[in-house]
């Protein structure tokens, strides 16, 4: 037969409601004595509780749905272990789910998670599932977006300030005497493509340079090696690039190798992304920071007071980057 609380509760000599309070971790009202004889029963009985009895009567799991865009991007693993941190503290599981930026896995996994009674979610969203979201938003249901925007959603949102680091960035290129630069980002489907787009296209334009078609590429990633090879075969080819995320950043340095490129020599090289291994690399490559883990903690912060029904704020949380200075944009001037 199944071991009960009211097994452990007389083998340690104390009432079942103290059980319950010690496997609940409040341990205020007892002595010390009193844990020490509740770890041991517990231990010689070998109970164990019965969690989705206790998440029935506490009308909680313990859980929460993490909706992954791409784990790929070491953004994704960065805010990803901040939230497991965060929610190990508090006792609560988190369940991951890669959605592949693809609409239906998304809807898929919300459905799922759900359907499991997690305690809440926090999505990397694709965008393209407005009615799902706005049900969340009209059920209260604890929901947070990480790292992009849904517009006209009122949902808090933690993001970076994409156009204006990737503004930053470009003046950076600007001021080393680049004269000739591009942007490579996946499709524009998601909002922090299109910032980073629009901050590139209005650094040029400030400084009265010419903002052109040709040195735009907006592509999915099986394709970005040949729109590379467009980019590279114009009468012009690019002096510098903006990689806008590590995915295209590894599609770029893969492209230069086969084309015998030299990033630093002859490619003036910014990648927007948390790359692990920029500074250990020859050249070491200038990058655009985020500040991954302090945004996944914010997020957890956020979803935790809406599980536990306290005031938060609906605007959005917009962390800042630090763009990381390396040998990789040294100028044209020091091409060899």
């Amino acid at each position: 037969m199944a071991i009960t609380m009211a097994d452990v509760a007389k083998r340690a000599g104390v009432s079942k409601s103290t059980v319950s309070q010690f496997l609940n971790k409040r341990y205020e009202y007892m002595s010390e004595e009193t844990r020490y004889k509740i770890r041991d029963a517990i231990k010689e009985l070998g109970y164990q509780p019965n969690y989705v009895a206790r998440s029935l009567k506490q009308k909680r799991t313990s859980m929460i749905g993490i909706i992954v865009a791409n784990i790929m991007h070491r953004f994704s693993t960065e805010v990803c272990r901040a939230l497991e941190d965060y929610f190990n503290n508090y006792d609560m599981n988190a369940i991951i789910c890669n959605a592949d930026n693809d609409p239906e896995k998304e809807r898929k996994y919300i459905e799922m998670l759900r359907a499991k009674q997690v305690d809440g979610l926090i999505i990397f969203p694709t965008g393209q599932n407005i009615e799902l979201y706005q049900e969340m938003i009209n059920a209260a249901y604890p929901v947070v977006f990480m790292d992009r925007k849904v517009k006209d959603l009122i949902v808090p949102t933690v993001v970076v300030n994409n156009k204006e680091a990737t503004k930053h960035a470009v003046e950076h290129l600007i001021k080393k005497q680049y004269t000739k630069i591009a942007i490579a980002t996946e499709e524009l489907t998601i909002s922090t493509r299109h910032e980073r787009k629009q901050g590139y296209m209005e650094a040029l334009k400030n400084n009265n340079m010419p903002v052109l078609e040709e040195y735009m590429i907006s592509t999915p990633i099986h394709l970005m090696a040949e729109e590379l090879e467009k980019l590279f075969s114009l009468e012009e080819p690019p002096t510098a690039l903006v990689a806008a995320n590590d995915l295209v950043f590894l599609e770029v340095l893969k492209f230069a190798k086969e084309n015998d490129i030299k990033i630093g020599k002859q490619l003036g090289l910014i990648v927007f992304d948390n790359i692990p291994f920029a500074n250990l690399v020859s050249p070491t490559v200038t990058t655009i920071s985020q500040p991954a883990y302090d945004m996944g903690k914010k997020a957890a912060e956020l979803l935790l007071k809406l599980i536990n029904k306290e005031e938060v704020t609906y605007k959005n949380t917009v962390y800042s980057c630090e763009l990381y200075v390396r040998e990789s944009t040294k100028g044209p001037g020091n091409f060899l």
